[in-house]
């Protein structure tokens, strides 16, 4: 896709249904992101998140994804060989990491690895540089974070693997990743939210289970159900 100029289309998916619908939207990758310790579970931290937890999300989103590859993040105090190929036993295609000897090492193991490195203030040579060592140890992906229009089209150019990015990406890069939550709306802060997004699902389920409540507390038969 890279060669031929086709931008990758990546979301981060946490449950079957999700992954489901965004097979049929015809994604190119579905991340299941370590997020979804912060915001699915309502923890304070990311850190919080379990390898055990991350495997039965896996395998509810594997189930629902038949065509685009699956890629699952490695928490970095499980950044480690064994816990990748119990990922990929759990139905990954690929599993993200950031340190480079990690990284040869799965590869070599026979896991594709989706790399994340992050831009921000980091000249754009030492970005460049960190790009270039993270394909020599052999990813498949790199997950630029943070990257802006400048930093990114100098990776994207100096690398031969996909370069996509989620916080911070752009045009500029080869694809992109966006939570599919945040994308639809589905978190309860997007009920009053002013930002874009492609849909307000948080408001129209907030709509629906106020009018079953109404129909409950008012004696009427329920929508969807016969008497």
């Amino acid at each position: 896709m890279k060669r031929e100029g086709r931008k990758i289309v990546g979301v981060v998916a946490w449950d079957f249904q999700i992954a489901s619908i965004a097979e049929r939207a015809g994604v190119d990758l579905v991340s299941v992101g370590d997020s979804v310790g912060v915001n699915l579970w309502g923890h304070a931290s990311g850190d919080e998140i379990t390898l055990d937890e991350l495997l039965v999300v896996c395998k509810a989103v594997r189930r629902g994804v038949k065509r685009a590859l699956v890629n699952m993040d490695l928490p970095e105090k499980d950044q480690r060989l064994d816990a990748a190929l119990r990922l990929r036993d759990a139905g990954a295609d690929m599993v993200k990491l950031s340190d480079e000897r990690t990284i040869a090492e799965v590869v070599r193991a026979g896991i594709a690895v989706f790399a994340e490195f992050h831009g921000g203030d980091v000249p754009v040579h030492e970005l460049v540089d960190q790009a270039k060592r993270l394909e020599q140890a052999g990813a498949a992906v790199l997950d630029f974070r943070h990257s802006g229009p400048v930093a990114g089209e100098a990776v994207v150019r100096a690398v031969k693997i996909p370069v996509i990015g989620g916080l911070g990406g752009g045009p500029w890069l080869d694809g992109r990743v966006r939570m599919a939550h945040a994308a639809i709306g589905y978190a309860a802060s997007s009920i009053d939210s002013k930002a874009e997004q492609y849909a307000n699902v948080a408001r129209t389920t907030l709509d629906a289970l106020t009018a079953y409540a109404q129909d409950v507390r008012a004696g009427r038969q329920i929508k969807g159900q016969r008497a």
